[in-house]
């Protein structure tokens, strides 16, 4: 892991991002405009909202800056649209209809800047039957189908963290659509509203398996396919010290080198014989379980098995692939993972640890040319 260090923008170098402050997706597709690069400001409302944490430590919110705007206030909505009329995009994660009541919605920003991305999070979409409903990754992936697809099919579907709805359904797909509008913006000249759906997102992720269910080669049920642990040679193993060990042997080549380092060279036709399965599994699941995961880490390493240990979120950084290519860095005494992807001719870096709110109100209203935007005055008691 090595330490940050600032240099030059990336390829957003120049656009600026205003983001209307929320929690999860919203704040993640920020960073991740602002680690390429972008001037992303985020407007913080007064006394939050946040994830419960000391902001110092929100790296979500690394390479931004911050200001504080009261929505409510009766400035409130101009000193945004200040904003949007100097800006390329903006980001909301409210309830449809809840940014149009606060005077800053689409059509507001659009009458002035016609040239701004409005990028709109949300879990359910700008339409629909739940799209007013409250929400969470856990429902917006169970009702399209995926979470349903994980885990072991003796017990409830695994929990992901909030990382596929959240992050790659949503975050993700919000980014993909922002940067497809700022492309049609400059051969056109015109700016649009990115609707971005976590249940939109999340369901497109599924695609290829969709694929496979219609041509007969997936199950649509868990922990009988190919990918989903039912397959003996794609699974996770418990070893000896409880640690845990993650198979990928898909290949023939790939599996026969499984078995040889495994030491079960009887099971070489069992990979393509379901009915053989069980008999595997249960070799495969006594043999790990005779050593210990660093044991069996040393067993396989430089060999094409792919087969790897399964690693904790502080263990993480230091595994010797991850550190040689710093896919973790540090900023400010803080682990993090590094900007991704990487750029041959524009490379990118956490040039700045987490914005705290409001702290760049007079930086902001230098750069961007707008009022002071001055922090609320606090009620006396």
């Amino acid at each position: 892991m090595t330490e940050a260090k600032p240099h030059g923008p990336g390829p957003l170098g120049g656009v600026r991002v205003v983001e209307l402050a929320g929690i999860g997706p919203g704040p993640f597709a920020a960073m991740l405009l602002a680690d390429l690069g972008a001037d992303v400001v985020r407007v913080d409302r007064p006394g939050g909202p946040g994830l419960g944490i000391d902001p110092a430590l929100d790296i979500t919110n690394r390479n931004k800056r911050s200001v504080i705007v009261d929505l409510k206030a009766p400035d409130g909505p101009a000193r945004v649209l200040d904003l949007a009329e100097r800006a390329d995009v903006l980001i909301e994660g409210y309830r449809p209809g809840v940014a149009e009541r606060l005077g800053v919605g689409p059509g507001d920003c659009h009458a002035r800047n016609p040239r701004l991305v409005y990028g709109r999070m949300t879990g359910w979409g700008q339409q629909g039957p739940l799209a007013d409903r409250a929400g969470h990754d856990i429902a917006y992936i169970a009702l399209t189908g995926t979470l349903g697809m994980i885990g072991d099919p003796s017990t409830p579907p695994a929990v992901p963290a909030n990382l596929l709805g959240d992050y790659a359904g949503g975050s993700l797909y919000l980014v993909v659509g922002v940067l497809a509008a700022l492309h049609h913006v400059r051969a056109t000249g015109t700016g649009q509203v990115v609707d971005a759906a976590i249940v939109d997102g999340t369901a497109h992720l599924s695609s290829m398996i969709h694929g496979m269910l219609a041509a007969g080669v997936w199950q649509d049920r868990r922990g009988a396919n190919l990918l989903d642990g039912g397959c003996p040679y794609y699974g996770t193993y418990e070893t000896a010290d409880g640690g845990h060990m993650a198979v990928g042997a898909l290949e023939p080549r790939f599996y026969a080198e499984f078995l040889r380092l495994l030491g079960i060279e009887d099971q070489t036709g069992a990979h393509a014989d379901i009915t053989r399965w069980p008999a595997l599994r249960a070799q495969v699941t006594a043999r790990f379980a005779s050593r210990t995961r660093d044991a069996w880490t040393a067993v396989f390493d430089g060999s094409d098995a792919c087969v790897a240990p399964v690693l904790s979120l502080r263990e993480a950084p230091h595994h010797p692939h991850l550190a040689a290519r710093s896919t973790f860095t540090g900023h400010g005494g803080i682990t993090q993972p590094a900007p991704a992807p990487r750029f041959s001719a524009t490379p990118t870096t956490v040039r700045t640890g987490p914005a705290r709110p409001g702290a760049d109100s007079d930086d902001v209203a230098r750069d961007w040319d707008v009022p002071r935007l001055l922090p609320p005055p606090v009620n006396p008691q």
